[in-house]
């Protein structure tokens, strides 16, 4: 980044810049995104790390393969704490929830 001009060609600072700085509304939206991608990736992981397939998960807690299909996928917004409860137990895991502050750079 030049510091004289201030231009960049960082394109994520770029991006950064033009879609998220001082629009208060996209940087909630961005961090929903990441919240939910984050939560889509750790019930594959923990599925995967267990050896279940979508179906076998879904038949401990009581769901379809679709389901759980459904809560791996990152555009999802529905988590719940009670499934996300049902599933930890299936998983010798348990819930934890935790406040952080919101990133404000890209």
């Amino acid at each position: 980044m030049s510091k004289k001009s201030g231009t960049t060609t960082d394109a994520v600072e770029i991006i950064h810049r033009r879609y998220f700085k001082v629009k208060p509304e996209r940087l909630k939206i961005l961090e929903e995104a990441r919240a939910d991608d984050e939560v889509a990736r750790k019930i594959f992981a923990l599925r995967s790390k267990a050896g279940l397939t979508q179906s076998q998960l879904g038949k401990l807690i009581g769901t379809t393969a679709s389901v759980i299909c459904r809560l791996e996928d990152a555009d999802y917004e529905g988590h719940s704490l009670a499934m996300l409860r049902r599933m930890a137990t299936a998983l010798n895991q348990r819930v934890e929830i935790r406040f952080v502050p919101i990133r404000r750079s890209a």
